[in-house]
């Protein structure tokens, strides 16, 4: 911000009037995360019994797994992060790649089938040189419709698409600290840069307002658009932060503009693990199944490996969380180390959960499925 002077001498002449225009236009200077404050959250909330978790488990169980479905040019690729949305005829999923390890960028991919997938493209990279995002651009859609059994389009809000992404400084894999920011199309089914907006950060370790799960680093974020306006915003977000490595939680901020975001609740929305075990908690993505609000997310730390699992609400903010079987687990070669980070939908009778796969084949995003599409195709 461009030093401005108080002192008299410099303008002995100012009349009052001048001088109060002058005094407002330096207030307004004063960088917005000095008025930041974080909005109280609901006190109470009601919880989600057993039997709704069951039912909700049956629905979304993927225990079929198809397999790879998307992998690096080469072993030196790592491709993570799957998000999915309908546009025409074609599903396109939007995914990060890093390649020797120097940054995450965001790329485009198309379907006919959700099976078989054509890489199109990078539209979202690094940053300019000495940037805030300069070596990191790892992006996900906003606004997806979240109905269970949905027509799964985007929603456009000021006639533009929008996305958030974790965006950092430094070169590594997602080295920290790590920001959130939010970039727009007019075109989300084209693989063309998209446009970052300037107000990035939008989110931030290092804001005046931040909270102690999330004073790190922030990681992946989901925005949905409750037409309801429940917690009397139309936009909330979701995402995961982490206060020292190996703690990671999921909290909440809300906007009007998807520009402008305050934080929501002073504590996190989802915590696993104890204060001194590893909990990691990440990527969530929320569905509604019926009444029912749903967030996949992924697990590691407080149990072994890494997985995808579930929790349910009826408010957005106090979460029942499901302890029964996991959704998605390592159990074959391409996934032996990591199964997690999950987008799970569900079409023409079928959920198809996406998620990154880590194992003999390096970082990549695989396939489970409600039904054996192996042993019995799709019609």
């Amino acid at each position: 911000m461009e030093k401005i002077s108080l002192f008299c001498s410099e303008r002995p002449s100012l009349p009052w009037c001048g001088l109060l225009f002058f005094c407002a236009a330096w207030l307004l200077a004063i960088p917005a995360w000095a008025e930041r404050a974080v909005l109280p959250a609901l006190a109470e909330g009601r919880s989600v019994d057993t039997n709704t978790l069951q039912q909700i488990y049956d629905e979304v169980k993927t225990p079929f797994k198809y397999g790879v479905v998307l992998a690096g040019a080469d072993t030196n690729e790592l491709v993570d992060c799957p998000s999915l949305f309908r546009s025409g005829d074609h599903w396109y999923m939007t995914y990060v790649a890093i390649t020797n390890k120097v940054g995450y960028q965001t790329f485009l991919a198309r379907s006919e089938d959700l099976l078989h997938w054509e890489k199109l493209g990078r539209i979202l990279s690094f940053g300019k040189t000495n940037a805030w995002d300069a070596w990191q651009a790892d992006g996900g859609i906003a606004l997806a419709d979240y109905r269970w059994e949905g027509a799964h389009a985007l929603e456009m809000f000021d006639g533009k698409y929008w996305m958030t992404y974790i965006g950092g400084a430094r070169q590594g894999y997602e080295t920290d600290p790590l920001s959130i920011g939010v970039a727009w199309t007019r075109q989300p089914a084209w693989p063309r840069e998209w446009h970052r907006v300037p107000q990035n950060p939008v989110l931030g370790p290092r804001q005046a307002d931040v909270r102690r799960f999330e004073a790190k680093t922030l990681y992946k974020s989901q925005v949905i658009h409750d037409e309801a306006e429940s917690l009397g915003w139309p936009f909330v977000m979701f995402y995961n932060g982490k206060y020292k490595n190996g703690f990671e939680q999921i909290g909440m901020a809300v906007s009007r503009d998807l520009v402008n975001w305050t934080r929501y609740g002073t504590n996190a929305v989802l915590v696993n693990g104890q204060a001194r075990q590893n909990g990691m908690s990440g990527d969530p993505q929320i569905v509604k199944i019926g009444d029912v609000w749903t967030m996949f997310y992924f697990g590691a730390g407080w149990k072994p490996k890494a997985f995808d699992t579930f929790a349910c609400s009826y408010d957005l903010v106090h979460w029942t969380k499901w302890d029964g079987a996991h959704l998605v687990q390592p159990s074959e070669p391409f996934d032996k180390t990591y199964a997690h980070k999950p987008w799970v939908l569900k079409w023409n009778g079928v959920v198809y959960h996406f998620y990154c796969a880590v194992g003999e084949r390096g970082r990549v995003i695989a396939l489970a499925t409600s039904r054996d599409l192996r042993a019995h195709p799709k019609p």
